[in-house]
């Protein structure tokens, strides 16, 4: 029986991330190897076991020599790298996104059903934004309760696509989808179809828990009551790729 071919090896580099020194496989993305090592580097869009997409713009840091700012979780670690990750620039970069993300939508935390255990809320309580200086939208958006079990509200959806990764990479329902440009983009269920109509959900209730906000929550929840549970993905995501 022939030997199994040997399995290449991965390069591991050093870096150094807000003066610490650092070794990562040259694999890994800057998040990862910040959060690896208790870094904390703020997201909305990226989680654990769910492909990139880089859309919230959160997890911007400084890179030396380049004059610009870089995404963590698409960029992958170099040797040499210095990274810093939370200057005054990227504070004030990520309250104005944060600042931004409640001007867009009718995020009224007093009335959330995830008042308590909300990440856009948690991002606002660490940039110190106590206020939005920028106009709202005001815009209207309609609340779809057709599911049995669950409740999607469009007025606090952040379009981090969790939601849509979630459904297509670990459950495989391919429910999920974005519809609509710039401020006019919504997520949608089966091209448009009410989600109690759907004929491809599962009701798995993956994406209600993969959700940031209050967006997606279930059915029956007051004020502060809905939490969620992101344990099960790591572990979903790696049968995933083993099988």
């Amino acid at each position: 029986m022939p030997a199994p071919a040997p399995q290449p090896s991965v390069r591991v580099v050093t870096l150094t991330i807000d003066g610490r020194d650092l070794s990562a496989r040259a694999d890994e993305t800057i998040i990862q190897v910040a959060r690896e090592n208790r870094i904390p580097i703020p997201s909305l869009c990226y989680l654990e076991g769910l492909s990139i997409w880089g859309g919230c713009r959160l997890c911007m840091v400084e890179l030396a020599g380049s004059n610009r700012l870089v995404a963590a979780c698409s960029t992958q670690v170099a040797e040499g790298m210095v990274i810093s990750t939370c200057t005054p620039k990227l504070h004030r970069y990520r309250r104005t996104i944060v600042e931004l993300l409640f001007a867009e939508r009718n995020h009224v935390c007093s009335v959330c059903v995830s008042n308590g255990h909300c990440e856009l809320q948690n991002l606002a309580q660490k940039c110190g934004v106590d206020h939005v200086k920028v106009p709202y939208r005001s815009a209207a958006y309609q609340v779809d309760s057709s599911h049995e079990t669950f409740r999607l509200d469009h007025n606090r959806c952040v379009l981090c696509t969790r939601c849509v990764r979630v459904c297509d990479e670990i459950e495989g329902a391919h429910t999920w989808d974005v519809m609509g440009r710039g401020t006019d983009c919504l997520v949608i269920t089966d091209l448009n179809r009410p989600w109690g109509e759907s004929d491809t959900c599962t009701s798995c209730g993956k994406c209600v828990q993969v959700c940031p906000t209050g967006a997606l929550v279930k059915q029956g929840t007051s004020v502060g009551e809905m939490t969620k549970d992101l344990h099960f993905l790591p572990y979903l995501s790696r049968r995933r790729h083993l099988s």
